[in-house]
């Protein structure tokens, strides 16, 4: 009689498809919905930007030293990013695990793919973010050139 190898059956592959499909989507509903914690209009955190740099500007021609660093203060938005990010990463390992007991391999790439595309949307959306928020900041500086010509020297060509 021919006995043939049993097909385990694919338990942590289908975990790891759930908790990479669930941090995909906490991940795209927290870039669409959020920030969920109380944030200041842009034009006041602009504003209190530009009032720092030249603050800083004006301490760095005295000779003065910087403040002491404040350590941030966190909120539901930060704990919700380590979560995801948490997720995704659990989704990862659990996939190569899964990969590793020989389970059926689409359940077991599922939950790296899902896990992997979790990552990669928030690594992609805080790199877009980043890019726009410098050229926001460098467009301040640029606009305040003329406000603070004499502390900025020839940084502006002035």
């Amino acid at each position: 009689m021919v006995h043939a190898a049993e097909i385990p059956k694919a338990t942590l592959g289908w975990f790891g498809f759930v908790t990479g499909a669930l941090a995909l989507i906490l991940t795209i509903a927290i870039f669409w919905s959020g920030p969920f914690a109380p944030q200041q209009s842009a034009a006041v955190g602009l504003g209190e930007l530009a009032a720092d740099i030249a603050k800083s500007a004006a301490r760095s021609v005295a000779g003065q030293p910087p403040p002491a660093p404040v350590a941030p203060t966190r909120g539901i938005d930060d704990y919700l990013a380590v979560g995801v990010g948490v997720l995704a990463g659990l989704a990862v390992i659990i996939g190569i695990a899964s990969f590793i007991r020989h389970e059926p391999k689409r359940v077991a790439l599922s939950g790296v793919t899902l896990g992997g595309f979790a990552i990669g949307f928030q690594l992609f959306a805080w790199t877009v973010m980043l890019i726009a928020g410098g050229l926001v900041i460098a467009a301040l500086v640029f606009a305040l050139r003329d406000a603070f010509g004499d502390i900025l020297g020839g940084l502006f060509g002035g």
